[in-house]
């Protein structure tokens, strides 16, 4: 079923307001509407409507997967150092992955 309605739109709304659109709807998902809460109800009309039921994140201006790669591989480095003992190898390594993580938590949106 086509709807204008997404998953931010939904928990916009007030319980009221959720159970109207539940009313319209004939779906086994969302019997028993009237004595759902916000939190039961929100999920259910995802379920109805055919839509997501949570914010998917995109990360822009980066190229996710060459990072997460380059963080692999820097891992492999990190153990490597945890093995022979060198501690200033280490605390670079895992300050370079830390750098990388956090460039692709900024680019997130």
């Amino acid at each position: 079923m086509a709807t204008d309605h997404t998953y931010a739109q939904l928990k916009e709304l007030n319980v009221a307001q959720l159970r109207e659109i539940a009313a319209g709807l004939d779906s086994e998902a969302v019997q028993g509407y009237t004595q759902m809460n916000k939190e039961h109800l929100i999920p259910a009309l995802c379920h109805a409507l055919g839509i997501e039921d949570r914010v998917h994140h995109q990360v822009v201006g980066i190229d996710k997967t060459t990072v997460k790669s380059r963080i692999r591989q820097l891992k492999q480095d990190r153990d490597a150092a945890m093995a022979t003992g060198d501690r200033k190898q280490l605390k670079a390594v895992r300050r370079r992955i830390h750098r990388l993580k956090r460039r692709i938590h900024k680019a997130t949106v």
